[in-house]
């Protein structure tokens, strides 16, 4: 029912539903930390390795350039561009492995097995309504919070880390400069891992927090819960005969409000829309539609119970296809039906009066 609360856990099907759609909760801070601390993990643990490699290297090939003769031919190129690229596969290659590693695991172990079903275009995701509620909703401004958040957190961590060191500063004047290199890459790595961690404790408490929020968003009203558990356990055949017997007792609904209308405007024969306005909604309702047989159903209860039916094929066909059963019309077609209306208006109005004065020549004649 319209407006009832949510309170019941998500069914199996409903989640399996939703996790077609795409729907899962997901963490990207969590996933990037993640990131994070297997790349520093890699630094730490080959850092002395990329740096020699990368020094050795680069000897290598300035020795070579200081040599015109040895790069002055097409062999010498490729040879020292082989030599480039194979430092960087060798120093690079195990940073960027660990980092796709990571990225790969930890979206597995938030969403589980990837669905195909998610890549699909959704447009309604780009429409600029839905874009504008994203940047500026209430979801906007928790986010917002925690970027702040986030850089005030790991910023506080680096700085706590970094702030005991400044002291010793002028300790390390005169130093050689590989001895100097060698404590501010230790240094280095060492701010960045707590930084790392402190991202990373982060990016748990969001994935908490979007777990959370991910199951309130998945409940379901009671009337869900017991139309799920009706129609789950029944066969496709008794499935199609309770959708078959819905769809009638709709029908029989719509074809007992056709007597209520105002008015029935009609294709004249392909189309036919019954509509009604008492003053008590915004504009007039839509109480019956119908196409072909329906439509002609329609027009045939309308004759039997005295409702004025309209031909307009090009309001019969806007109103078809723009409208529901118990809508009111958009506000593009309110200019034409309200002609429609006022011409019914005006033909009932004649016919009351030609009603009194034949009513009143009958009582002079008797």
């Amino acid at each position: 029912m319209p407006g009832e609360e949510r309170t019941e856990k998500a069914t199996a099907k409903h989640r399996e539903e939703a996790r077609k759609q795409g729907q899962v909760a997901r963490s990207s801070d969590l996933s990037g930390a993640l990131v994070l601390v297997a790349g520093l993990m890699v630094i730490a643990m080959l850092g002395g390795h990329i740096a020699q490699s990368i020094g050795n290297c680069m000897s290598a090939m300035l020795a070579d350039i200081a040599h015109p003769d040895r790069v002055s031919s097409a062999a010498g190129m490729n040879e020292l561009m082989q030599t480039a690229l194979t430092t960087f596969a060798l120093t690079v290659g195990p940073i960027a492995g660990a980092c796709l590693l990571a990225a790969v695991l930890g979206g597995a172990a938030q969403v589980g097995r990837p669905r195909l079903h998610g890549l699909k275009v959704d447009f309604h995701r780009l429409s600029p309504l839905t874009g504008a509620k994203n940047l500026f909703g209430p979801n906007a401004i928790f986010e917002t919070f925690k970027a702040i958040a986030k850089v005030s957190v790991v910023g506080a961590v680096a700085a706590m880390s970094l702030l005991p060191s400044m002291s010793g500063i002028a300790s390390k004047v005169g130093i050689p400069p590989v001895a100097l290199g060698v404590l501010s890459g230790g240094k280095a790595l060492e701010v960045a891992e707590r930084a790392a961690f402190a991202y990373l404790l982060i990016g748990v408490i969001d994935y908490a927090w979007q777990k959370r929020r991910h199951e309130r968003n998945l409940k379901m009203t009671k009337q869900e819960v017991k139309e799920e558990a009706r129609q789950h356990g029944l066969s496709p055949e008794l499935r199609m005969a309770l959708r078959r017997r819905q769809m009638q007792a709709a029908r029989a609904r719509m074809m007992a409000a056709v007597p209520e209308a105002d008015v029935v405007v009609t294709n004249p024969t392909h189309f036919a829309v019954a509509l009604s306005y008492d003053g008590s909604k915004p504009a007039p309702e839509v109480l019956a539609k119908g196409q072909d047989l329906i439509a002609a159903q329609i027009r045939k209860v309308a004759t039997e119970h005295g409702v004025p039916i309209v031909p307009d094929p090009p309001l019969a066909r806007a109103l078809y296809h723009s409208t529901e059963i118990g809508q009111v019309i958009p506000a593009e077609l309110y200019i034409a039906v309200a002609r429609v209306l006022a011409f019914v208006y005006k033909l009932a109005g004649r016919r009351a009066a030609a009603a009194s004065t034949a009513s009143a020549t009958a009582g002079r004649v008797a």
